[in-house]
């Protein structure tokens, strides 16, 4: 057994044996303030929720406040989860894209799959995300698989953390959760995150149209289901954030733009592409890679790093490529010596404007209204909302409580 299977157990027995106790607080006890949790189903358009198979997030939605988000560009992963839990778009935030490379840390790539890249503060350390405002403030935070939690950043990490192991079902990553909230009220979190990917991982291999996507979703609908009943067993009343950090496009073998077919090999390398290219002109290939890329194509652009337009809010980091691409939604950028080992039929990355990328959101708990419907808002609203909620003041961000207003009770 691994140490992060072993861990995973632990916790999991932990959760078991400290329920009975916890279950029936004493009544002479002062009622303590709500935990807020923070949910987030990677991948998860907001019209999943049609599919009849959500019953309980379509409960909350009802009984609380429900609307679509805009990602931050690009709409992958890492960047907006950090977008969302500093209210800093990824230009600011220093995540700005699941791959990226930074000459002050040579020699290293970031990418999802780096384990110790991201256990590197250093990638992280551009923001403060909202545990470890929390935690300065001396409010005990645990985070179940969130990017970015695995880090020391700014030197802390959260009270209660877990790796993020892909292995780890859905309905085991709420029992850790659980298992932190069976703690007496000294030790356990105010605030808390946890993270699902199995509705992600489904739209990139099917599709976001396939029944797998919608099998995934009755998953993760069931682990919200039983999330609920373990803080109701606990007594614990909650503020409830459920978010997506970006929506899914369907993808085909005939929407593919090769990148070799209109530059040699030898004039430039690309640390990204799909949905967006980053692209590093070799040494003396500058002007030519600069001009053949930014000239008209069908199907994609590309800009020069200063030119990228600002009502994307990127171009501005030094992580950001010299040369970046973006595709039409539905169409991937790639190279002939490219041979996934499994089919993609689904990606994400695309125009943080198009209605393919938009995510979810969802809250309920006594600091929200019954039964709201919001404007679609910019993601970066999340942080403000999170530090209101657990009381504490937010860092300088992009984000703004105004369009979240209406589905406050204060």
């Amino acid at each position: 057994m691994t140490l992060r299977k072993l861990a995973a157990a632990i916790a999991l027995l932990f959760a078991l044996v400290a329920e009975p106790a916890f279950a029936q607080p004493s009544p002479a006890a002062a009622p303590p303030p709500p935990v807020t949790i923070l949910v987030s189903i990677d991948g998860f358009r907001p019209d999943y929720l049609d599919r009849g198979v959500t019953p309980n997030l379509l409960a909350l939605a009802r009984s609380g406040v429900r609307a679509a988000m805009r990602p931050s560009f690009p709409s992958k992963t890492f960047p907006n989860h950090y977008a969302m839990v500093t209210g800093l778009r990824p230009d600011k935030n220093g995540i700005v894209a699941n791959n990226m490379t930074d000459d002050a840390i040579p020699g290293v790539k970031f990418a999802m799959s780096n384990t110790l890249a991201v256990l590197d503060r250093r990638w992280w350390d551009e923001a403060e995300p909202i545990w470890v405002t929390a935690e300065k403030a001396k409010i005990l935070t645990g985070t179940v698989s969130w990017p970015g939690s695995e880090a020391p950043i700014h030197g802390l990490w959260p009270k209660h953390w877990a790796h993020f192991d892909q292995s780890f079902s859905s309905d085991l990553r709420v029992d850790m959760l659980m298992a932190w909230m069976a703690l007496p009220a000294e030790t356990r979190p105010q605030f808390a995150t946890l993270y699902f990917d199995i509705v992600d991982y489904a739209g990139h291999h099917f599709g976001p149209d396939s029944p797998q996507v919608t099998a995934a979703a009755a998953k993760v609908d069931a682990a919200i289901g039983r999330l609920q009943a373990g803080l109701a067993a606990r007594g614990i009343v909650a503020n409830l954030v459920i978010v997506s950090d970006h929506g899914m496009a369907a993808l085909s073998d005939d929407r593919r733009i090769f990148i070799d077919d209109l530059l040699d090999k030898d004039a430039y390398s690309a640390l990204e592409l799909g949905p967006i290219g980053s692209i590093y002109p070799n040494p003396g290939h500058e002007a030519e890679v600069a001009r053949v890329l930014t000239a008209p194509h069908p199907h994609f652009q590309c800009w020069r790093k200063a030119d990228i337009p600002e009502r994307l809010h990127y171009g501005h980091n030094p992580r950001v490529a010299p040369v970046f691409c973006l595709s039409e939604v539905g169409w991937s950028l790639t190279t002939h010596d490219y041979h996934p080992r499994e089919p993609s039929l689904g990606d994400h990355g695309y125009d943080n404007a198009a209605p393919e990328m938009r995510a979810t959101f969802i809250a309920a708990g006594p600091a929200f209204r019954h039964g709201v419907s919001l404007p679609t808002f910019d993601n970066v609203d999340v942080y403000p909302l999170l530090a209101k909620l657990i009381g504490v003041t937010p860092q300088p961000n992009d984000g703004t409580l105004t369009d979240l207003a209406p589905a406050l009770t204060n």
